[in-house]
């Protein structure tokens, strides 16, 4: 790109010029012809698509939508095929009216559930939710040992051929049942004790949560459903392995019917169970009283519990007695011990028990009485008076000290009596409280020993009641009904029922074709390239001139060998040159076309000056321009070959010629008509000439803009029939945008399948903002299938597959040759 600078002076260039012919009344070519209006005003709004527009996309990539199909469904069938059989075994229980016994002497009022359980939609509901209960599956899986039963576990049969498979499936052979080996099925529950004893412990939160998987297990794979109109349940279990179905379904059944009995009988097997509990219980509390009965009396020397032989109240009753006795004797000598120490108390006791004080006190009299009769005759002072009052003293003071020494000898065999008595009464207290703590534990004693003899008396009399209450509810369990029994078994199924491959198959084709439509719809959608004339006319709103499909076959546009040899066009010549070299002749025939549209796309006489470009690189403009020139030569028209594009010239490489001077020459001076004449150089016997870019200049948008430019374009003019110019891509450079003011006309290439709608949008709206005269739109490299342009696939395509192609010479003859 130029700078700023350059694209203004540019611009004022366009300007000028367009003021000029405005002024003139008159536009380059003289003629008067009004500008170009847009194509396709009429057409259906853009983006507008009808039931024909999805039907070309999904022909358009219909391989697309098969491939995947195919994909899907080959994927689906082997998938399918390593898949193992299903088998599905069926057992039946019915589920009977509540009965009652009258022998048990049960009242139709006390059954809890309804008599007629086909009167109860509740009920029959309730039995189908409990047969796929977690707990009854869990002692299903409990009784069948799921847990170690590796075919179970694994769910999938062993040595499986999938080609087999596949041959089954397809219906090229028929898969032939294999009787198994282990053909054991659970027996009736009610003639099974076993099977009652086998059950879990739904209280054990260890084993419950043990078995819940496999609970959940068996959830996928029975089904349950009641048989309308009857008193039936049908009972189904799929699995892989035929055997484990079977068990398992008989399994349920049985253990439905057995769970049944066991809440109808559950109040009756709860007392039981206690009543049992209790007895044993009460068994042993009586013989361990029993033996605690006999120990104790051992221990507490119960002999007897008779009052009448009991040695220990006989001597408790004596010692009482000999209490009495010591305790008044003591009462006794204490009251003369307190008694002897009252003054005078002693004296009378002390005369009475002593013979020494009579002898003294008679003696005494004696002398008083001898001294008073001698006081009669003598004096005081007589020797016999003196001698008898001696005699007295002597007596009194021996009386005196014999009746002390009695007194005081009473007095200590008074205290010597009393204290013998208080500690006769002491030694009988303390025998006697001894005696009595001996009776009163042996009463304590007895009086245990009774309670505990009443105690076993008590348990005696309970285990007598319990084991009467215990055989009674026996009696009535033995003679409660189950009103579900199992009516049909499962037998082991000779056949799989699934999976339906086919279907399965066929359903995965016909979504994947599905999703293959859709995706390729939206592909469509996404897809904003212009495919067809129809993406030109209806969303770009211009002509569409021609449709020139890509050269060569599809083999050699896809392999790297095959495109090697595309590097010529087949005569040795490169390989733009489509209509000289021995290509195929649609392309040959799509030029002509483009040729016959060119002639007749501006009314009254064609356009002489044609720019050919392009909205971005490679979408094929010089080889356009190259063959169109080609066709228009074939008309015995003079063709000059202008290269423009001096940002990147390939026209003297296409037609071999030198690029040392050329068109950058003749537009950075003044030159002549003879000089601009001398540069243009005539390709091989041919009546198309080619003007090079030559050497490639600074500012080619300022010389592509210039009065040079404008002022070559008459000279040549009136020498050529036509003149054919090549630009850069106008969406890239303004080279193009600048010499299409000054031609009559603009074709515009466009790659089919590669270009977007939005950048050809833009490159048609810069044209027509300086007011060029765009006389159409070349789809180029267009894929001819059959979603794309029908009328040179099955026209062209087809016809010169079957047909030699024309000569050229003879096609020229057809056309009308403009004079210069």
């Amino acid at each position: 790109m130029k700078e700023p600078s350059d694209l203004s002076k540019a611009l004022e260039i366009i300007l000028k010029n367009s003021a000029l012919e405005q002024s003139n009344g008159s536009s380059h070519n003289g003629h008067g012809n009004p500008p170009i209006v847009a194509y396709g005003e009429e057409a259906s709004p853009e983006g507008e698509m009808h039931l024909r527009d999805y039907w070309k996309t999904i022909r358009k990539r219909l391989w697309l939508i098969i491939g995947l199909a195919l994909i899907v469904g080959s994927v689906t069938a082997l998938r399918q095929a390593r898949q193992p059989d299903i088998y599905q075994a069926r057992a039946r229980v019915q589920v009977g009216t509540q009965t009652y016994s009258p022998a048990l002497g049960a009242s139709r009022g006390e059954s809890f559930y309804p008599e007629n359980g086909y009167m109860e939609p509740e009920y029959f509901n309730t039995q189908v939710q409990i047969l796929t209960s977690p707990t009854l599956l869990r002692r299903v899986a409990k009784n069948l040992d799921l847990e170690h039963n590796r075919t179970f576990l694994d769910g999938r049969v062993e040595n499986r051929s999938t080609w087999r498979s596949l041959l089954t499936m397809f219906g090229f052979s028929q898969k032939q049942a294999e009787a198994p080996k282990n053909q054991n099925v659970l027996p009736d529950v009610n003639s099974s004790p076993a099977f009652a004893s086998a059950g879990f412990n739904a209280d054990d939160p260890a084993e419950v949560e043990r078995l819940t998987p496999y609970a959940e297990s068996l959830q996928g794979l029975v089904d349950v459903e009641q048989v309308k109109k009857t008193y039936l349940i049908d009972l189904r279990a799929t699995h892989t392995d035929p055997v484990v179905a079977t068990k398992v379904v008989n399994a349920m059944a049985d253990a439905f019917a057995l769970w049944n009995m066991e809440v109808k009988t559950k109040t009756n097997t709860v007392a039981g169970s206690y009543l049992q509990k209790r007895i044993a219980e009460l068994q042993s509390q009586i013989r361990s009283g029993e033996e605690q009965l006999v120990n104790y009396a051992q221990s507490h020397e119960i002999l007897s519990l008779d009052a009448s032989q009991n040695t220990v109240v006989e001597r408790l009753a004596g010692l009482n007695k000999e209490l009495l006795e010591a305790e008044n004797d003591r009462g006794l000598a204490e009251a003369a011990f307190r008694t002897s120490k009252l003054p005078g108390a002693t004296e009378a006791s002390a005369e009475v028990s002593d013979k020494q004080i009579a002898e003294l006190k008679t003696r005494l009299g004696e002398l008083r009485q001898k001294r008073a009769q001698l006081l009669l005759t003598d004096t005081e002072e007589s020797p016999e008076v003196k001698d008898a009052t001696q005699q007295i003293a002597t007596l009194e003071k021996q009386l005196a000290d014999t009746r002390g020494s009695a007194k005081q000898i009473i007095t200590t065999n008074l205290e010597v009596n009393y204290r013998k008595a208080v500690e006769r009464e002491k030694t009988l207290r303390d025998s006697f409280n001894k005696q009595r703590g001996e009776t009163v534990a042996q009463n304590q004693a007895a009086i245990n020993y009774n309670i505990l003899k009443q105690e076993i008396e008590t348990n005696k009399g309970l285990l007598a009641g319990l084991m009467q209450r215990s055989k009674e509810n026996d009696v009535t369990m033995a003679g409660t009904p189950n009103n579900i029994h199992v009516v049909d078994y499962a037998a082991i199924p000779k056949g799989p029922v699934g999976p339906r491959r086919m279907q399965a198959v066929t359903l995965a084709m016909m979504l994947a074709t599905a999703f293959g439509i859709a995706l390729a719809l939206f592909l469509e959608y996404l897809d904003d390239t212009v495919k067809d004339s129809r993406d030109i006319e209806s969303g770009l709103r211009l002509p569409s001139l021609a449709v020139i499909p890509i050269a060569g076959k599809s083999t050699q546009r896809f392999f790297p060998i095959s495109r090697a040899l595309q590097r010529t066009n087949g005569n040795g010549a490169s390989p733009e040159l489509l209509i000289n070299g021995t290509g195929s002749s649609v392309q040959a025939e799509a030029y002509k076309h483009l040729r016959t549209s060119i002639l007749l796309s501006t009314a009254g006489r064609p356009p002489k000056t044609l720019l050919v470009t392009s909205s971005v690189p490679a979408e094929g403009k010089t080889t356009t321009v190259v063959n169109t020139a080609t066709v228009l030569a074939q008309t015995g028209a003079q063709v000059l070959i202008i290269d423009a594009d001096m940002r990147r010239p390939r026209l003297h490489q296409v037609l071999d010629m030198s690029n040392d001077d050329g068109l950058s020459a003749i537009l950075s001076s003044e030159v002549s008509e003879a000089d601009v004449l001398s540069k243009i150089r005539k390709y091989q016997d041919s009546n198309v000439y080619l003007l090079s870019s030559g050497a490639i200049p600074p500012n080619p948008a300022e010389l592509l803009g210039s009065t040079q430019m404008k002022r070559l374009l008459e000279i040549v003019g009136e020498s050529f029939n036509y003149v054919v110019i090549d630009s850069p891509p106008i969406a890239s450079f303004t080279d193009g945008v600048l010499i299409s003011s000054l031609v009559d006309g603009v074709l515009l290439v466009v790659h089919g399948g590669k270009t977007s709608r939005q950048v050809v949008k833009r490159a048609r709206q810069m044209l027509q903002e300086i007011g060029a005269k765009i006389i159409g739109v070349v789809l180029n490299k267009a894929e001819l299938n059959a979603g794309n342009d029908y009328y040179y696939h099955y026209g062209y395509k087809g016809y010169y597959s079957r047909a030699d192609e024309r000569s050229s010479q003879s096609e020229s003859s057809s056309i009308t040759v403009v004079p210069k």
